[in-house]
C-alpha cells in the first residue's frame, strides 16, 4: 500500500512537471500599466511612516481599496491605514464586490448610478475636491482680502471621472449663478472608460478614435489634439475655429495663468509662479519675472497670499492640469470653468477676453 501511495505521489509530481506553466490572463498588459509601477511615488510616498494613511489608502494600495469597497470581509469603508509595499493588483478590480458595483460617489457628495464597470475606475479617478469643498473653505471670507487661513486646494491626480460627469459631479469650481454642462456623451460607442482605454495597460486606443475622427495622421496619442467636432465657436479668442479643441483649451489655460499672475501681484501684492511637478504647485515669484527660477519651487517658498477669488481661479487652473485628457473627457465643461475664472478675475484686474466665447449649457 505504501508503495502504491508513493507511486501515486511521484506520478503526480511527474505530471505536474510536464504541465505548462500557469499563465495569468492579461498579466503582461497589467505589468506595463501605472497600476503595477512598484517604484512609483504613488506607492512609496509613505514608506517612512510604514503605512498608507486612511485618506489615501483606498487608491494607493490594494488592501486599502479592498477594505474601502468591503471586499476584504469587512463593511464598506476604511477601517484604518493600509500597509505599504503594494500596487493596484488584479484582485483590486476583479473580485466578488467589484463585479456588482454600479454607482460612484464623488467628492461633492453627488452619487451617480448605473455606471457599470466604470465604478471600478471612478472610485479613484475622481479627484478629492470639488466646488463644495472649495466653497466650504472660503465661506464668509471677503473675496479680495488676503488671509493666512487660506491654503491652496488641490483637486488631486487624474480627476477624469469628475470631468466626464461635469456639473453632475461638480469637480471643477463652478461659479454661483452660472450653468455648466453635465455628462459628456462622447458617442454611443465611447461611453465607458474601457471603450477608449485598454483596460489593463490603461493606454488610449488611438485606433478606436480614428474610426470616427478624420483628423490628419491620426495614428499617435499626440495626434488627438487635432480633433475638433461640432463647434464653430472661438473659445480662446485667437480667431482660429479650425484648431483642435485641445488647442483651444491650451490657449485658454495659458490666458488663465497670465490672469492669475496679474491678479496676485495687483491685489495681493505678491508675484506668483506655478510648477506642475512640485507640491504645493504655486510659489512666490521672488524676482517677479514670471517664471520659475532655481530655488523658487520649494515648499518653504509656497505661495500663501491667497484671496478667495484667486484661490478659485487657481483651483480651476490646476484642475485642467490634473486631467490632461479633459479635451476628450468633457471639453466644454473645463472651457466653461476657465472662462468663468477669467471673467471673475477680470472684475478686479484687466483681463483681455476679446473674442472668447463661452459654451452654453443645454
Amino acid at each position: 500500500m505504501a508503495a502504491v501511495a508513493l507511486g501515486l505521489l511521484f506520478g503526480a509530481d511527474a505530471a505536474l512537471a510536464q504541465s505548462p506553466p500557469l499563465k495569468i490572463p492579461f498579466v503582461d498588459e497589467w505589468a506595463a500599466s501605472p497600476h503595477a509601477r512598484l517604484g512609483a511615488e504613488a506607492f512609496n510616498h509613505w514608506n517612512a511612516e510604514g503605512e498608507v494613511p486612511v485618506p489615501c489608502a483606498r487608491c494607493h494600495s490594494t488592501p486599502g481599496f479592498l477594505d474601502y469597497i468591503g471586499a476584504d470581509g469587512t463593511p464598506p469603508g476604511l477601517d484604518g491605514p493600509a500597509p505599504v509595499g503594494t500596487v493596484i493588483s488584479c484582485v483590486a478590480c476583479h473580485n466578488d464586490v467589484t463585479i456588482r458595483m454600479d454607482s460612484v460617489t464623488f467628492p461633492s457628495g453627488a452619487v451617480v448610478d448605473k455606471v457599470g464597470d466604470d465604478a471600478r475606475c471612478m472610485t479613484c479617478h475622481q479627484g478629492r475636491e470639488s466646488t463644495v469643498s472649495v466653497d466650504a473653505q472660503l465661506a464668509g471670507a471677503e473675496p479680495d482680502t488676503v488671509s493666512d487661513e487660506l491654503r491652496f486646494i488641490n483637486v488631486h491626480y487624474r480627476a477624469a471621472g469628475a470631468t466626464r460627469y461635469g456639473t453632475e459631479a461638480r469637480g471643477a469650481y463652478e461659479y454661483p449663478g452660472l450653468t455648466y454642462v453635465g455628462y459628456f456623451l462622447h458617442d454611443p460607442d465611447s461611453q465607458r472608460c474601457a471603450d477608449c482605454h485598454q483596460q489593463h495597460t490603461v493606454r488610449v486606443m488611438v485606433q478606436a478614435c480614428a474610426t470616427c475622427h478624420q483628423a490628419p495622421q491620426l495614428t499617435r496619442l499626440a495626434d488627438l489634439v487635432k480633433i475638433r467636432k461640432n463647434s464653430a465657436l472661438d473659445f480662446d479668442g485667437d480667431g482660429n475655429v479650425e484648431e483642435g479643441i485641445a488647442e483651444e483649451i491650451t490657449t485658454l489655460h495659458a490666458a488663465l495663468y497670465q490672469a492669475i499672475q496679474g491678479y496676485a501681484l495687483a491685489i495681493g501684492g505678491q508675484a506668483i509662479v506655478y510648477s506642475a511637478g512640485t507640491y504645493p504647485y504655486f510659489f512666490n515669484d521672488s524676482n517677479a519675472n514670471g517664471k520659475v527660477d532655481p530655488g523658487e519651487a520649494v515648499f518653504p517658498n509656497a505661495f500663501k497670499s491667497w484671496t478667495p477669488r484667486l484661490l478659485r481661479a487657481a483651483y480651476n487652473y490646476q484642475y485642467v492640469v490634473e486631467d490632461p485628457g479633459a479635451y476628450t473627457h468633457n471639453p466644454l465643461y473645463v472651457i466653461q470653468a476657465m472662462h468663468d475664472s477669467l471673467q471673475d478675475l477680470g472684475t478686479r484686474v484687466e483681463v483681455d477676453m476679446a473674442g472668447m466665447a463661452r459654451p452654453e449649457a443645454e
